[in-house]
Parts: structure tokens; sequence; C-alpha cells
């Protein structure tokens, strides 16, 4: 499991997460635009849920801000992040909290 907090400019995303085998996706915040370029934010959302249950992974994400390009960048830096910490290996322990990596 992992977890990490990003501010960005105005904005602060939170990620946290584990590969528990029981997908799950919570998202927490409003985009104040329906597009950032050509991307419809609502593909953000898509994006992660179809991660969350291709993976088997449970995502909590949440984000404040005013730019919603801040807001989309700053939720996946901090996913990263939270996934980088979340399969990082501290000696012979598994990092899933239910020992499903």
């Amino acid at each position: 499991h992992g977890g990490i907090v990003l501010p960005m400019d105005e904005t602060l995303a939170r990620a946290a997460l584990d590969f528990s085998g029981r997908p799950y996706f919570v998202f927490d915040g409003v985009f104040p635009r329906e597009k950032v370029g050509d991307l419809p934010t609502e593909l953000v959302l898509h994006f992660f849920r179809s991660l969350c249950e291709t993976s088997g992974l449970n995502l909590n994400l949440s984000v404040r801000g005013d730019n919603a390009h801040h807001m989309v960048e700053a939720s996946f830096k901090a996913f990263a992040r939270a996934l980088r910490q979340a399969i990082r290996r501290d000696g012979r322990e598994l990092p899933s909290t239910k020992g499903t990596l």
C-alpha cells in the first residue's frame, strides 16, 4: 500500500492505494472545466476506474484546485508516486496489506 500528498501551485492532490485484489475507486473533487486541451476531464476518472478494475487496485484519489490542467496533472503525479511507494519492497515483506503482489 502507498499514499502521497502532492501540492502543485494552487492545487493539492492526495492518493492512497493498495493492491488488495478488491478493485475500488473513490474520487473526491470537481474539475472546473469539461476539457483540458482535447482531453475530456471525465476520461481521467474513467482511466483510474478502469485501471482499478483491471488490476485489483483499491484507490482513493482527491484533488482540489482552480486550474483543471493542474488538477489533472497533480492527480496523475500523486497516483504515480503512491504507486511507486506501494510496489517498493523493503526486505522480504510484500508491500500490499493483503500480500497479493
